[in-house]
C-alpha cells in the first residue's frame, strides 16, 4: 500500500475504514448526506488498486453525473498516479457507451454511432421514420411513451401489451418500432438506448458479460438510490448468478427521481438478489447540529426507507456562526415579498461569498421571480441546469463541423452548420442549395459548403472555411482544427455573453473529455463523451447560483435559501392532492430532506401566504422539523 492511501486510510473515521477496507462479497452502504461516501468510494478504489501492482484486474466505479465521475477519477488519480488507468468510473450511460462500441457490432451497432441527445433531433426522425413507414405524426408526448418504454427495457414487440387500450398500444408499438430502425439506419441511439442496446447485447451474448466480469473484479455504484429499473436489470444482468463482488452506497431518504424510475424497490431487490452485508455512515459532517436534527426530525414521518436505519448525527466541527443562529425561518405576504426579501438578504451578504450562495425552490418559475429581484438588487445570479447543446453561433457551428466530417452526408448536422455559420457572419446560405451542388459535382457537403461562403465577408470567415475544407480531408486533426478555430475567437467583449460562457464550458469539457479517453482517441469517441455531457459551463465567481431542488443534489453551499415552503408547492400539489400516506409525499418530504441537507453554515426557509394571488398555508414540512411558525410578516 502506498504511502498516500495510507495517509488516506488513517483519516477515516472507524465506519468509513471498515466500508474502504471491504474486500471480498458484496456490501450495501447507507450513507447519509454529507457522510464523506465519495471519500470512502475513492479510498476503496485507490486501495484494491494499491495493494494489487503486479495484478492486471480493472476496478468498475458508477455514478450519475460527469462532474461526480471526473471527481472522483481526479482524486483516485491523486492518490495511485500509477494505477489509475487501471480503474474505470464513469456514468451508466458512459460506460454502456464504450461497451457498445466494443461489442456493439453483436448487435448491428457500428463503433462510430452517433448520439442523439437533443429533443429536436429525436422529434426530427421521429417524424421521419413515422412518414416513412405511413403511420402519420408524432408528437413529443410520443417520445416520452417511448423513453418511459425503453427505461423499463421493454422493446417495441413488447410495447403494445402495456397498454389497456389495445388500438392505442398497437399504434405505439408501431411509431416505436419505426423510430428504433430509424435510429438504427442513422447508425445512431438515444440517452435511453445506450442502456437497453447494452442490456439486450449482454442478454444475447453471455459470453460478454462473463468478459466483463472476469476483468473487473470489483463493482462500485454510487448513488445507487438513483438507479432505475432498466439500469438494476443491467446490473443483474452483467452480475449474472455467481458474480458477488458488488459495493453500493445509497441513502434511502434521497431517492427524488421517481419520475425517473428511481425507487426504493431498486434497494429491496439489490438486498434480495445479492444478500450484501451493511455498514452505516450516518454522521453528518457538513451541517450545523440544529439543521442535523431538523432533517431527522423531518424524514422520519417516511415509511419507505430501512426499518434500521441510525439517526444523523451532527460531527460538524468549527462552526462559523453561534449555536442557535444556523436556521431562519421567515413569513411574507404575498410571493413577490418573498422574493424581494430574499434578494435583499444575499445583497447583505459580502460580495465575496456570493457565490457559496444558493436559492432553492421547488419549481424553476419561483426561481425567475427570485433571479428577476435580484437582478434588480444588482446582485448576478444563473439559474443551473443542464445544457445539452452550446448556444453561440460560433461552438454550435464548431460542433457541428466535426460531426459533419465524421459522418459526410448527415443533412441534420449540415443544418446547423450552416444555420449557425448564417447566424454568425449574417450569411443566407441555404441547405437545399448546398445538397444539390453536391449531387452535381461529387463533391462532400463540406467542400461545397466552403466554396459557397460569399467572398465578399470578413477575411475572418473566409479564413474559417478555407480551414474547414482543409480539415474536412484530415479528420485525424480534429484537435489541431478545434485549437486554430478557437484561438481566433473573440475574447474580452462583454456582449457575447453565450459565447464566453460556451468557451468556459468547452474548455472544461475538453479537460476532463481528454483526461476520460485520452487526448490520442479518435474523433468519434470525442463526439460520443461531448454528446453526453452537459454544456453547461462551470460557476462564475461572485455569482449566486439558483437551484431546483433535484439539480441541487450531490452538492452542497455556506448559505441556503430554500423559497417557498408552502402547501402544493413544498409538497407539491400533486402530492397534497394523492394523500399523506401517497409515496409521492413522501418524495417530497425527501426532496425537502436533500434541500436543507446542502447547507454548510446556515439556512433560510420562507414562505408567503399567497403565490400568484392564490393563499397557501405553510408547509407542513415545517411543522414536522420542529418550528414554530412565524405569527407577524417579515416584510
Amino acid at each position: 500500500m502506498t504511502i498516500l492511501v495510507e495517509q488516506a486510510l488513517a483519516e477515516l473515521t472507524p465506519p468509513q475504514a471498515s466500508a474502504s477496507c471491504w474486500n471480498e462479497g458484496s456490501l450495501f452502504v447507507l450513507a447519509g448526506p454529507g457522510s464523506g461516501k465519495t471519500r470512502v468510494l475513492t479510498t476503496r478504489i485507490a486501495k484494491l488498486l494499491s495493494d494489487s501492482p503486479d495484478k492486471s484486474f480493472r476496478v468498475l466505479a458508477l455514478t450519475f453525473t460527469n462532474k461526480a465521475a471526473d471527481e472522483m477519477s481526479a482524486r483516485v488519480s491523486v492518490l495511485v498516479p500509477d494505477q489509475e488507468r487501471r480503474a474505470l468510473i464513469g456514468t451508466f450511460h458512459s460506460f454502456c457507451m464504450q461497451m457498445l462500441q466494443q461489442h456493439g457490432s453483436h448487435i448491428g451497432i457500428r463503433p462510430d454511432f452517433a448520439i442523439y441527445s437533443l429533443d429536436a433531433d429525436r422529434q426530427e426522425l421521429l417524424r421521419d421514420a413515422l412518414k416513412q413507414a405511413g403511420l402519420g405524426y408524432g408528437d413529443i408526448k410520443l417520445l416520452n411513451i417511448i423513453d418511459k418504454l425503453k427505461s423499463r427495457l421493454i422493446s417495441p414487440e413488447e410495447s403494445a401489451n402495456s397498454f389497456r387500450d389495445k388500438e392505442a398500444g398497437s399504434r405505439i408499438a408501431n411509431s416505436y418500432r419505426a423510430y428504433e430502425n430509424a435510429l438504427l439506419r442513422a447508425n445512431a441511439l438515444d440517452f435511453g438506448s445506450l442502456i437497453s442496446a447494452a442490456h439486450s447485447l449482454i442478454s444475447n451474448n453471455p459470453g460478454i458479460a462473463t468478459t466483463y466480469r472476469r476483468t473487473y473484479k470489483y463493482w462500485l455504484f454510487d448513488e445507487f438510490q438513483d438507479t432505475n429499473d432498466g439500469q438494476y436489470r443491467l446490473i443483474r444482468a452483467l452480475a449474472g448468478d455467481s458474480f458477488k463482488n458488488i459495493f453500493a452506497v445509497a441513502d434511502d431518504d434521497q431517492i427524488i427521481y421517481q419520475w425517473n424510475g428511481a425507487s426504493y424497490q431498486q434497494i429491496q431487490r439489490f438486498r434480495a438478489d445479492f444478500a450484501p452485508q451493511e455498514i452505516q455512515l450516518p454522521t453528518n459532517y457538513r451541517c450545523p447540529p440544529s439543521i442535523v436534527m431538523a432533517a431527522n426530525r423531518l424524514v422520519i414521518h417516511n415509511s419507505q426507507r430501512t426499518e434500521t436505519k441510525l439517526p444523523l448525527e451532527a460531527g460538524k466541527k468549527n462552526l462559523r456562526y453561534p449555536d442557535g443562529t444556523h436556521i431562519s425561518l421567515l413569513r411574507f405576504s404575498s410571493d413577490t415579498a418573498e422574493a424581494a426579501a430574499v434578494a435583499r438578504g444575499i445583497k447583505s451578504i459580502d460580495k465575496s461569498l456570493w457565490s457559496e450562495v444558493v436559492v432553492l425552490a421547488r419549481t424553476r418559475a419561483m426561481l425567475e421571480r427570485i433571479q428577476q429581484a435580484l437582478s434588480t438588487a444588482g446582485v448576478p445570479a444563473a439559474i443551473a441546469q443542464r445544457r445539452d447543446d452550446f448556444r453561440s453561433p460560433e461552438f454550435l457551428w464548431l460542433s457541428a463541423v466535426l460531426r459533419q466530417t465524421l459522418r459526410p452526408l448527415d443533412t441534420r448536422a449540415l443544418e446547423a452548420l450552416i444555420g449557425a455559420f448564417n447566424r454568425w457572419w449574417g450569411t443566407e446560405l441555404q441547405v437545399g442549395d448546398i445538397i444539390a451542388a453536391a449531387e452535381v459535382s461529387n463533391r462532400s457537403y463540406l467542400d461545397e459548403w466552403a466554396a459557397a461562403v460569399p467572398p465578399q465577408i470578413d477575411a475572418a470567415g473566409l479564413k474559417l472555411a478555407e480551414l474547414t475544407a482543409k480539415y474536412g480531408k484530415e479528420p485525424s486533426r480534429f484537435r489541431h482544427f478545434i485549437d486554430a478555430v478557437i484561438q481566433d475567437l473573440p475574447t474580452g467583449d462583454e456582449s457575447l455573453v453565450d459565447l464566453a460562457e460556451d468557451r468556459n464550458a468547452w474548455n472544461d469539457l475538453n479537460r476532463n473529455i481528454s483526461r476520460a479517453i485520452g487526448r490520442d482517441a479518435p474523433l468519434e469517441q470525442f463526439l460520443q463523451e461531448l454528446s453526453i455531457r452537459s454544456k453547461e459551463p462551470p460557476p462564475v465567481k461572485s455569482m449566486v447560483a439558483l437551484m431546483t431542488i433535484h439539480a441541487a443534489k450531490g452538492k452542497e453551499f455556506d448559505h441556503v435559501f430554500l423559497a417557498g415552503m408552502a402547501e402544493s408547492i413544498l409538497p407539491s400539489f400533486h402530492s397534497v392532492k394523492l394523500g399523506e400516506n401517497s409515496p409521492e409525499m413522501e418524495e417530497e418530504r425527501r426532496n425537502c430532506f436533500v434541500a436543507i441537507t446542502r447547507a454548510k453554515e446556515w439556512l433560510c426557509l420562507s414562505y408567503a401566504d399567497t403565490y400568484g394571488n392564490w393563499g397557501k398555508m405553510p408547509s407542513r414540512f415545517l411543522t414536522e422539523m420542529g418550528f414554530e411558525l412565524p405569527q407577524t410578516y417579515s416584510d
